[in-house]
Order: C-alpha cells, then sequence, then structure tokens
C-alpha cells in the first residue's frame, strides 16, 4: 500500500541516501535540481505519501535512537549496559522512549547508517562509546536529526557530547598514589583505543609531573586491541612497580587477579586502582577491593538527554500534539 512506502525505500530505488530524498521532496537545498526531479517523481510512481499530507502534519515518533558499537556493549551487565538504562529512564521521565542499535565494527566502518536512522523510526540519536572519526563526521553531516555523544568525543569534531572528566579523576587517583607513598606507579590502557583512555593518561602523567617522579616507557602497559577487546590477562610477569593506575575498572580486576597468580598480594604489596567505580558484583572476590574514581552516569544520562531536547525544541512540538 502507499502508506507502506518510506523515505528509505525511495532512496535505495533511486541510488542515494534517505537524507538527500527528505530533501529533494520538502524542497531543502543540498541536491540538485535534476536529482529533485527524479526522486519526486520516483516518489510519485511508488505512492508515497508524506506525513504532512495525511491526518496529522506532526511527524515525531517520540522515540530516540540509543546507537552502541557492540564490542563496547559486551556482558549483559556492562558499564554501557547500565548507562544505557539510565538514558532510557531519563528518556521515559522526558515522555520519550529509547530504541537500542547495536552497530557492528563492519557498518562503522563501510559508514552505513544506523538503521533507526535509515527508516526515520526515531526524532534523534544518542552514541554511547567510541566511534571512528570519518564515521562521526558522516553521521553529524548527513542527519537532519539531533545527535548526541555520551561518553565519548572527537576532539577534533564539533559535536554535542557529555562525558566524564577522565583527566581530572585519574590525576586525582595518581595523586592519591604518591602522596601515600608510591613512585613507581604504571598506567594500564591503551591508548590509541580510545579518546577518553588517553584522556586518563594523561591525567596520570601531570600528577607523575606534578610531583617531579620521571615517567619511563615501560611504565605504559596496554590491556586491550586498538578496538577494544580488553585481553584476558595482561600482566605476564612483574616488573617491580609499586602501583598500577588503571583506565577503568575491568582491567584493575583482571591487573589484580594477574598480580595474585604470581603470588602478590593487593593491596599489601601492590597498590591498584581504577576507574568508572563499576564492576558487577557476581564477579566475586576483588570486587570490593578496588579504589575507585566514581563516575555519575546517571546525571551523565540525564544531562544529555535533557540538553538535546532544549536545543532541538522536541519536547515543545511533542507537547503541543499531544494536548
Amino acid at each position: 500500500m502507499a502508506k507502506d512506502v518510506t523515505l528509505a525505500d525511495i532512496a535505495a530505488k533511486i541510488g542515494v541516501s534517505s537524507v538527500a530524498v527528505s530533501k529533494a521532496l520538502t524542497g531543502k537545498p543540498g541536491v540538485s535540481d535534476e536529482l529533485r526531479i527524479r526522486i519526486k517523481q520516483a516518489a510519485e510512481r511508488m505512492g508515497y505519501i508524506s506525513a504532512s499530507s495525511g491526518k496529522s502534519a506532526v511527524t515525531e515518533t517520540g522515540n530516540i535512537g540509543v546507537i552502541i558499537p557492540e564490542i563496547y556493549y559486551g556482558y549483559s551487565f556492562s558499564f554501557y549496559g547500565q548507562l544505557y538504562e539510565k538514558v532510557v529512564r531519563a528518556l521515559y521521565e522526558n515522555q520519550y522512549y529509547g530504541i537500542l542499535e547495536l552497530l557492528a565494527k563492519e557498518d562503522e566502518l563501510d559508514g552505513n547508517i544506523p538503521k533507526v536512522l535509515r527508516d526515520w523510526k526515531v526524532d534523534g540519536v544518542i552514541f554511547m562509546g567510541q566511534v571512528e572519526e570519518s564515521y562521526i563526521r558522516k553521521i553529524v553531516s548527513e542527519s537532519e536529526l539531533p545527535v548526541f555523544f555520551l561518553d565519548t568525543y572527537r576532539s577534533s569534531a564539533a559535536v554535542d557530547t557529555v562525558v566524564s572528566d577522565g583527566y581530572y579523576g585519574t590525576y586525582m587517583l595518581t595523586d592519591y598514589l604518591i602522596r601515600r607513598g608510591h613512585r613507581k606507579l604504571g598506567f594500564v590502557g591503551n591508548i590509541d583505543a580510545t579518546d577518553s583512555i588517553a584522556d586518563r593518561f594523561w591525567g596520570y602523567r601531570k600528577a607523575l609531573q606534578y610531583h617531579h617522579i620521571a615517567f619511563e616507557s615501560s611504565w605504559e602497559i596496554s590491556d586491550r586491541s586498538r578496538y577494544g577487546n580488553i585481553a584476558e590477562s595482561i600482566l605476564t610477569e612483574y616488573n617491580g612497580l609499586d602501583a598500577y593506575v588503571c583506565n577503568c575498572d575491568h582491567t584493575a580486576y583482571i591487573v589484580i587477579q594477574d598480580l595474585e597468580r604470581m603470588g602478590y598480594s593487593v593491596p599489601e604489596d601492590v597498590s591498584v586502582v581504577g576507574f568508572d567505580d563499576f564492576l558487577p558484583t557476581d564477579w566475586g572476590r576483588g570486587v570490593d577491593r578496588i579504589t575507585s574514581y566514581s563516575v555519575n552516569m546517571e546525571l551523565m544520562a540525564e544531562t544529555c538527554v535533557k540538553s538535546m531536547i532544549k536545543k532541538s525544541g522536541m519536547r515543545n512540538m511533542w507537547k503541543a500534539f499531544r494536548l
């Protein structure tokens, strides 16, 4: 039936993006006259009926897409799993619903637009977790909907984002260890994997500099691949360090297990700190022994959702429709 024809259907028929179809059908700039004609003709042949020509001119769906790279979603009780739940709660409190879509690495590298955007099922999207800079630029440039980023950013891309203060938080953790007498402190985390890990590394380095402790390259220890896969074992041997500053609690937990397998006790022999103040309680022994920098996930989620609504003005339009 005609009402089932979507912008994505027309886009697939012509071989262009859904955004291009939207611009052509709504008279917005950004497409050539020749392409605009082709799109309109195709829409007419396919029986497309725009929302404005139906019973209601309001096109809001009441949904917000939440896109998470599948590698970060991980186990069911993950940091991003918990952050997603808090985003959904914040959305619900503002009369919206969240639709989760996991982003496959191949889709990210190929520049494939998330399905919730292609099918126009949402009024905006929130990305959680690190994605490639080229992908961020593509999404921001091609989407006509509000796009926000939560717990991720790229310094060279001008995007709306909400992040925890990894730099200062890790500075505080490192400073805490130094003031307790430690002088040989390693940093555990792959700074090439995410910008947030890099921020935490430089916070650690700043604390060393402040206390006049010379950094040694052997103190930088990778915990994961460039694409975020955390290793099952991180330390293969004890390298004589007093303490380990880990980029997250998951990594800190593994470091503790590695040290104990080698016969060392934490914190009696070696100190280990983490970041996030989050680990599944069912992981057992070691979870409650990590000194960590606590991240207020609820406030991050609430700030992101309210900022999106305020900037886009979506809530006012939706309330007018409901009334």
